[in-house]
């Protein structure tokens, strides 16, 4: 028995010294990657457009104030692309980082040849990125628009009642911190709000209506919030074009005189470090082998800065949200 014993004991202590080495490799494995990625990925180091190509830059998923890629921005105003073809699949995000962005992509266009592909979908921020260009393609099957702002706070009021929890404060006027979500949304308050939401939106449509050039009937069809697909928006003059990145360096070609048969090169602006696609792989794959199989399949499924990036959003948003499904 006492052999016996011995022998387990032995086991599990190689068991724990095996799994301790194999998380240590899986570590020293991301850890090489990721500095390999900040080696070797344009986007981690800076950015790159060579002489004689057109720069192609992705718009993807919530837009928020960067200062990172307005640099990248800048830094391609002075670079030797001769044009740039700005792709955008993105519901949008804050107001503040959507006209951020606009502004760059302005001032890039004062520069460069500029022409916007919605690849699947340009709502709010992403449609007010996409309308600082003069010309804007979709596919048939993009969404855009969704012309409208909106201002979202929780109110757990009820839950704290139940859990019997109540929160006191101290502060200088009656609409300072409000809403708190701790408390019923005063008159007062909403109605601050409101205004909030009806100036940003005002705004928005502002901007639509000098851009894309529309009287106020063709205004008032389109800014309802909802969003059009491609074929609807060319009648309704969201868009101007159908078709996909050779429908741009087309149209670069004939209506801003870019040379012919150019490379078109893509142009980074500085992914999130956890957004790296090979990074992401290579942690599923590790994961994977060590067993971790439900985290990585998470992992693929979702992007994690993503999802934590839109828990974290506050002020004014130009976003649009679809209902989720069950």
């Amino acid at each position: 028995m006492s052999l016996d014993s011995d022998i387990i004991v032995d086991r599990r202590r190689i068991r724990r010294k095996l799994t301790f080495w194999r998380v240590m490799a899986a570590l020293i494995a991301i850890a090489a990657i990721a500095g390999f990625a900040l080696i070797a990925t344009p986007g981690a180091r800076g950015t790159f457009a060579s002489a004689g190509s057109i720069a192609r830059v992705q718009i993807d998923g919530l837009i928020r104030s960067d200062s990172d890629r307005t640099q990248a921005l800048e830094r391609l105003e002075n670079s030797q692309a001769a044009a740039v073809i700005v792709h955008i699949n993105s519901p949008g995000g804050t107001t503040a980082g959507s006209e951020q962005l606009y502004d760059s992509l302005v001032r890039l266009k004062a520069k460069k040849p500029l022409v916007v592909v919605v690849e699947g979908l340009a709502a709010s921020g992403g449609y007010i990125t996409a309308i600082a260009s003069d010309h804007i393609i979709a596919q048939q099957s993009s969404l855009v628009g969704s012309i409208g702002v909106l201002f979202q706070f929780p109110n757990v009021t009820e839950l704290l009642k139940t859990v019997g929890v109540k929160v006191e404060e101290v502060k200088s006027s009656p609409l300072k911190a409000a809403p708190n979500g701790f408390e019923p949304t005063s008159p007062e308050a909403r109605a601050a709000l409101d205004a909030l939401v009806k100036d940003s939106y005002a705004w928005f449509k502002g901007l639509v209506k000098e851009r894309r050039g529309m009287d106020d009937t063709q205004l008032e069809k389109v800014a309802d919030g909802r969003v059009f697909t491609g074929r609807q928006a060319i009648d309704l003059k969201l868009i101007d074009q159908l078709g996909d990145e050779k429908t741009a360096v087309t149209w670069l070609v004939e209506q801003k005189g870019v040379k012919k048969g150019l490379t078109v090169r893509d142009y980074k602006l500085q992914p999130r470090f956890g957004d790296l696609p090979f990074l992401k792989t290579a942690a599923v794959v590790t994961l994977e082998a060590l067993g971790l199989g439900s985290i990585a399949h998470q992992i693929g499924q979702t992007g994690v800065a993503q999802a934590v990036d839109r828990l974290g959003m506050d002020g004014m948003l130009a976003l649009w949200q679809p209902a989720a499904s069950n």
